[in-house]
């Protein structure tokens, strides 16, 4: 062959390779090949730049100095398996320079010689990040659905046992009332029962609202005002060798949020806190607005806007990577056992989703935990809700006495104790233990001035539908729905602009839902 050949040939075969990288550094793949002395001979592009350098520095670099500790040893046995003559492929997980975690799907081809033995292997992976997202996503909404269906199924039990008991308890504080030589044993008996069955009342209140299926009710809530107030409550609840401060970078900040939802979690937030600071520290609940926008708002899954946020932050034990992918999680707990429920975290987080915001929340082991609540802003001018007017008595006196009260529900125990709150308030009461059984009464007594009615009732006719036969046979008769648990509730309520009692209730309660139906 001539030289001028020799020459053509090798410019061919010289274009040849840029034609091949060039390829390779293009297509949306990470694609190497080490030997068997675990030194990489190439790597394209993306390869190089998902490792934070560049084709040129990989080569003749060891796969240890490459890919770093943290990666190595999650390979580390893949590559003595691939190097052994075995197809492998496997994923494993890096942190970015962001502070975010990166998913990674790789292959490892092993590159025999003519004579069968494995001088190498090839390197093939692909970017999973945005794949891993969905999934947690996914897996996340599943989660939220099975707990709130769980939820909702027990609630509607759980609120009907506390009517009675809450109900009862109040009757046999009353009767005790009349006697004061039996003071001291409201005191100590009655009233801490009470609050006890008031508190699991709440519980199931939050548990709904986690798996949203709780009617949260939304007010104008002016932060800074709220926060101060229960800073001086978190104060009670920690102890001495814990600071507690607050800051706003605003002077005033309108979110429109449930104040009780709202209390309720930064309280869940601040004894977590005391829990990662057993030694003692700082316990800062700052509040700002913060605009977010793009990437930072899609992470959240909300509309780019400006958020109320309120920063509750302490300088405790931490938190890994791992524990952070799962600290939402229902039933979820680094605690001993007895000492927590798993459900803190996953409430607040529950809650600040189905009020339209959103939870951010930064740790770092031995450093400390951020957890930031986003919430909708807003209009300053707006005005909270009015509360309603008149004391209980002269409702009771103005509005109920005499009144025929046709209450409907299929628990017997729950109709006996709303059947005593009602004559307390100088009703006559009729009952009726299924739909069918109160629409016969309504089509048939005129007598009856108002219809309270549990929604989930057997027999084909719950009260949703009740409600409905008294609107068209009698639409001037006043209807209250009262429910342990209902879906749908904010439909009907819009529907029917009925008063909606939520069980359990107190008597007063129970009063202005009826003066409110008749008003």
């Amino acid at each position: 062959m001539s030289s001028g050949q020799g020459s053509r040939g090798g410019k061919a075969l010289s274009h040849s390779e840029v034609r091949l990288r060039q390829i390779t550094d293009t297509i949306p793949a990470h694609v190497g090949y080490f030997d068997h002395d675990w030194v990489f001979r190439y790597g394209n592009k993306r390869y190089a730049q998902w490792f934070g350098t560049t084709s040129e520095c990989m080569k003749d670099r060891s796969i240890l100095e490459v890919i770093g500790r943290h990666v190595f040893d999650q390979v580390e046995d893949k590559v003595r398996r691939a190097l052994a003559g075995e197809e492998v492929s496997y994923e494993y997980s890096m942190p970015s320079r962001g502070g975010e975690t990166l998913y990674a799907r790789s292959t490892l081809v092993p590159d025999f010689s003519p004579e069968g033995e494995v001088v190498g292997c090839y390197v093939h992976a692909v970017d999973i990040t945005e794949q891993r997202r969905t999934q947690s996503a996914l897996a996340q909404a599943l989660k939220m659905e099975a707990i709130g269906q769980l939820t909702g199924g027990l609630a509607h039990d759980f609120n009907n046992m506390l009517t009675v008991v809450i109900g009862n308890l109040q009757g046999l504080a009353e009767a005790l009332g009349a006697h004061p030589e039996l003071a001291p044993v409201v005191a100590e008996y009655v009233d801490p029962a009470l609050a006890a069955a008031e508190g699991g009342a709440g519980l199931v209140r939050r548990l709904l609202a986690f798996s949203r299926q709780q009617p949260i009710v939304p007010e104008v809530v002016e932060v800074n005002e709220l926060v101060l107030g229960m800073a001086r409550l978190i104060r009670r609840s920690l102890p001495n060798s814990i600071t507690i401060t607050t800051a706003s970078r605003d002077v005033e900040l309108h979110a429109l949020v449930d104040p009780n939802q709202l209390e309720s979690a930064l309280l869940n937030l601040a004894l977590n806190a005391r829990d990662a600071m057993p030694n003692g520290g700082e316990l800062r609940i700052e509040c700002s607005l913060d605009c977010i926008e793009g990437a930072a708002a899609a992470d959240l899954e909300l509309p780019p806007a400006c958020y109320v946020q309120i920063a509750v932050s302490d300088n405790g034990t931490g938190m890994d990577s791992a524990t952070l992918t799962h600290v939402f999680e229902p039933f979820f707990t680094t605690k001993k056992f007895g000492l927590g429920s798993g459900l803190g975290m996953a409430m607040v987080y529950g809650f600040i989703k189905q009020s339209g915001g959103g939870v951010r929340i930064r740790s770092r082991q031995a450093v400390g935990t951020t957890v930031s609540l986003l919430l909708p802003c807003a209009p300053r001018a707006a005005q909270l809700r009015p509360e309603p007017a008149g004391n209980v008595a002269t409702l009771a006196a103005d509005t109920l006495a005499g009144r025929l009260v046709l209450l409907v529900e299929d628990d017997d125990k729950v109709r006996d104790v709303v059947r005593k709150q009602l004559s307390a308030l100088g009703c006559a009461v009729l009952e009726a233990e299924s739909g069918h059984e109160a629409a016969d009464m309504v089509e048939n007594i005129p007598a009856i001035a108002l219809v309270l009615s549990d929604i989930v009732m057997p027999g084909g006719m719950d009260g949703r539908a009740l409600a409905r036969f008294v609107r068209r046979f009698r639409p001037e008769l006043p209807v209250v729905l009262m429910s342990g648990y209902a879906d749908k509730v904010d439909t009907d309520r819009e529907d029917f602009g009925l008063p909606m009692l939520d069980k359990p209730f107190s008597q007063d309660r129970l009063l202005e839902a009826l003066h409110a139906a008749i008003a």
